[in-house]
């Protein structure tokens, strides 16, 4: 297997190149763009108490009870699209998004930002990242 595919990169050289600047630019440009619509703890603290930030914790019902973030609005992500009309009031402020670590909360971003939500982020590192920094979880 590997040696058949050693033999079509060598033989489509300039198919194989082109697959690789395309990947190089789909990588660059999903990097930017997760960047530019993430935030840091410190961020996001500054956004819930200066900006009067909403925080949307998208994690299953068993996670979110082991801790979550001081007035998290909790919406499983598995539930996003049917319960989407309880954020209606919030399109105006920020919604930070919490997930685990960081990783499943773009999707959530991206249903928000198609929603009309025009200040949907992402808290970089989930709540794993929250919690290594020492910040306060509640937990009912």
């Amino acid at each position: 297997m590997i040696d058949q595919l050693l033999e079509f990169a060598q033989n489509h050289m300039l198919l194989v190149g082109a697959f690789a600047v395309a990947l190089l630019a789909w990588l660059f440009y999903e990097t930017r763009s997760a960047e530019k619509h993430s935030v840091s703890s410190g961020e996001a603290t500054h956004l819930i108490n200066r900006e009067d930030a909403v925080v949307l914790d998208i994690r299953e019902d068993k996670e979110f009870k082991t801790g979550h973030i001081a007035g998290a609005r909790h919406i499983p992500q598995s539930k996003l699209d049917d319960r989407m009309n309880e954020l209606d009031k919030v399109k105006d402020k920020p919604v930070i998004i919490v997930c685990k670590h960081g990783q499943s909360s773009g999707v959530a971003q991206a249903k928000l930002d198609k929603a009309g939500f025009e200040r949907a982020l992402k808290l970089k590192g989930g709540m794993g990242q929250w919690q290594a920094d020492s910040l306060p979880v509640v937990k009912k």
